[in-house]
């Protein structure tokens, strides 16, 4: 039935080939699906994190699923000095990148008032200033080489809603989706194509286990607040990547693509409902899930 087609990929199997694709925070979660697909259409990948031993792992797995070639660079993207390493790596080890999604993100739900600024710093310095460096330090480079590319950005539903309960993540999409609308129109002209991606809910091992600990979600039932009835698959997302990724969105400039099955029209702010799930005294409980959680990854 059509029903099961979001599960299958959707297009021909040369779409990226000649891509070279970097991919921020793409040892897991949805920026390791999205680079099995890339991998799969034949572009190269080159996927940075900071956790040396995941990638070290993702780029071995997908290589032997796919038989594409795929490198890997520890970096922090928080330092810009890091990114220019990560990106004369990938010139070197790929010949050249013309291809950028920045999928690294931190995030955790609290209540604003119990943030230190330090977590606030820690959320917005990794999904905005993480963008910023690499879209920077990749433009300069496409500019001088006069390379066309594409940017994709992960963003999120909230980033101009805005949600309660995550205000640091909030904050830092909503200056990526700035970003993203502002270089589509300045850097057109080099060739240089802007879009993103709002996703709501695809549960991923690591950051879905820190926004929903089991404890929490036995108390809540996600795929209720979504109309079509369930959360997303991995290759819905990764199909609608590699189109924004590839010539055939050549006419897709500045766009921002929500793919939540309308979740956002239905709730507003995507976290403003803990509120109401949540009394005061359990906060506590929840930190410590949370905390715990991040301690064992």
């Amino acid at each position: 039935m059509y029903m099961e087609n979001y599960q299958k990929p959707m297009l021909p199997s040369d779409s990226l080939e000649g891509r070279s694709i970097l991919i921020t925070g793409g040892g897991t979660g949805l920026g390791k699906s999205m680079a099995a697909y890339f991998l799969a259409l034949g572009a190269q990948v080159l996927i940075c994190g900071r956790r040396i031993e995941v990638l070290e792992t993702t780029a071995k797995e997908l290589h032997e699923r796919t038989g594409g070639k795929i490198v890997y660079k520890s970096c922090d993207i928080r330092h810009y000095e890091q990114v220019e390493e990560l990106i004369a790596f990938g010139v070197e080890s790929l010949g050249k990148i013309d291809g950028l999604v920045n999928n690294a993100a931190g995030n955790f739900l609290s209540p604003t008032e119990r943030l230190s600024h330090r977590a606030f710093d820690s959320v917005v310095d990794i999904v905005l200033k993480g963008a910023y460096n690499c879209s920077l330090a990749l433009g300069k480079y496409w500019i001088e080489q006069k390379i066309p590319a594409s940017v994709l950005n992960i963003v999120t539903t909230y980033a101009w809603t805005g949600s309660a309960y995550v205000v640091p993540s909030a904050c830092g999409k909503a200056g990526v989706l700035a970003l993203t609308r502002s270089l589509a129109v300045e850097w057109a002209k080099y060739g240089i194509r802007s879009n993103a991606i709002a996703p709501g809910p695809f549960p991923t091992p690591g950051a879905w286990d820190r926004l929903f600990p089991k404890e929490f979600m036995d108390q809540i039932d996600i795929p209720s607040k979504i109309p079509v009835g369930r959360v997303g698959h991995h290759q819905e997302l990764a199909n609608l990547a590699a189109y924004l990724m590839s010539d055939f969105s050549a006419y897709v400039n500045g766009e921002v693509i929500t793919i939540d099955g309308g979740e956002w029209m239905k709730n507003g702010g995507e976290f403003t409902w803990v509120g109401e799930m949540i009394p005061p005294e359990m906060w506590d409980a929840v930190e410590a899930l949370i905390r715990n959680k991040s301690k064992k990854q």
